[in-house]
């Protein structure tokens, strides 16, 4: 057997061993910090995880309301009248109609056991399980190292392991970032006692096996610089970040943003209708790069055509799936630290007072040996189950959020988001414990 298929069947043997014992990280901390977790893209996927159920990877979902993994054949159940089990049907799959919040338990018929519909966005699929109690782990931080190890229960829907199809290699479950009260976030803030908001600071593919980092309950974040020596002052990435309004949409958990119009080179492009304002704009980590619905995606690509036409003398070469705008990489200008110097594509937010721009780093994808460099955004497939909610214009992808700070404030609705300075990744958060 090849080595590495070995390494990847002893760890996944791992997880399933662990995922039937008892987690045996003790609870470190009465309360009051901030949970850190490590993420990791998965190469095959393009999925980020982090190691919070025994050690094992869930996937991270920032549309997802439920926490759900596969469940040990002895596990708790909450009853149909516990609070959170309303909470759990909060959203309902569209493939999954209301029958109740459960189901008559099969030793008291007294008893009715609460399900729930873990949904598996990655491969269309819902599925019916038990809403239980699991345990959870991730370390207390003070924003610059880890502390100390922390377990805390958290409400979790089982599913069945048909359902991790289309997952991480591991990967036991999903942990479903969304505004919802049964979703990590939430439940986090309110076993630790921290603020309702997290960060998120996606990595880049790498083959320094580095990951980015998670905090739940609030900051600061500090991180290393890529050069040696440190910063002597470093700087908490939470305090530079720009803030704009998050959004909801009714029967939908998944974050959006008002964003009024899409910029390429500074000039905005005119698109048919109102597409933007009646599908709305959502940012999640189910789509590896930005996926435009059609009605958006011609219009936008053409711009950046043209006007990288018009600035360089790029040379297109035949598309790369699942890109289209492909160059040949010597015909581009750059690349610098900054990425390709190409157009900017900027997302125009609060009626034009705040910008997201993507440069030539967050727009363009380097394939075929760094000689072809592609347009990262795609065109949006029409799905065959949308999932929660309407299909939006625009799902603002994992690519795009790479090597930026993120700050979900649930409490005060707002997104906080920042581009890192050079010299800084999402990969230089210091794991290490502090003494």
């Amino acid at each position: 057997m090849p080595r590495s298929k070995a390494m990847l069947l002893l760890a996944v043997s791992f997880c399933l061993a662990a995922s039937f014992s008892p987690c045996t990280l003790a609870a470190a901390a009465q309360g009051g910090k901030p949970l850190v977790t490590a993420i990791t893209k998965d190469p095959v996927t393009s999925l980020y995880t982090s190691p919070l159920k025994d050690s094992c990877p869930l996937v991270l979902d920032l549309a997802g309301p439920l926490i759900w993994s596969t469940c040990s054949p002895k596990h708790p159940t909450l009853q149909c009248h516990h609070s959170d089990c309303a909470h759990a049907h909060s959203y309902h799959p569209p493939d999954c109609p209301h029958t109740g919040y459960g189901k008559a338990d099969e030793e008291d018929r007294f008893r009715c056991r609460c399900t729930a519909h873990p949904y598996n966005p990655f491969a269309g699929k819902s599925a019916t399980g038990d809403l239980t109690r699991v345990t959870l782990t991730a370390n207390a931080t003070d924003g610059t190292n880890t502390l100390y190890p922390v377990s805390f229960p958290a409400v979790a829907s089982c599913a069945p392991a048909s359902h991790l199809a289309k997952l991480p290699a591991g990967a036991v479950g999903v942990a479903g970032l969304a505004s919802s009260r049964v979703a990590l976030p939430a439940q986090v803030a309110r076993t630790q006692k921290v603020a309702g908001k997290f960060v998120l600071c996606l990595p880049r593919s790498g083959g320094d096996g580095g990951v980015g980092v998670a905090i739940f309950g609030g900051g600061p974040l500090f991180l290393m610089t890529s050069t040696a020596p440190p910063a002597e002052h470093p700087v908490d990435l939470t305090s530079t970040l720009t803030h704009t309004s998050l959004l909801s949409k009714r029967g939908s958990p998944a974050y959006y943003l008002p964003v009024k119009a899409i910029a390429v080179d500074k000039a905005q492009v005119q698109l048919p209708g109102n597409p933007l304002a009646t599908g709305g704009v959502v940012i999640g980590t189910t789509a590896p790069y930005t996926e435009l619905r059609p009605d958006v995606y011609r219009p936008v690509v053409d711009a950046f055509d043209k006007a990288l036409k018009l600035q360089s003398n790029s040379k297109r070469v035949p598309a790369v799936a699942p890109f289209e705008l492909c160059y040949d990489s010597k015909t581009l200008p750059g690349p610098t630290r900054i990425g390709w110097l190409v157009p900017d594509i900027d997302l125009v937010l609060d009626g034009g007072k705040t910008n997201w721009t993507f440069g030539g780093l967050s727009s363009m994808v380097d394939v075929k040996n760094f000689t072809v460099a592609c347009l990262g955004f795609v065109e949006m497939k029409k799905p065959k189950k949308e999932g929660y909610g309407r299909a939006p214009a625009v799902v603002i992808g994992g690519f795009q959020m790479e090597d930026h700070v993120l700050q979900f404030d649930l409490e005060r609705k707002q997104l906080g988001f920042a581009k890192l300075p050079i010299f800084i990744s999402c990969r230089n958060f210091n794991f290490t414990q502090s003494h």
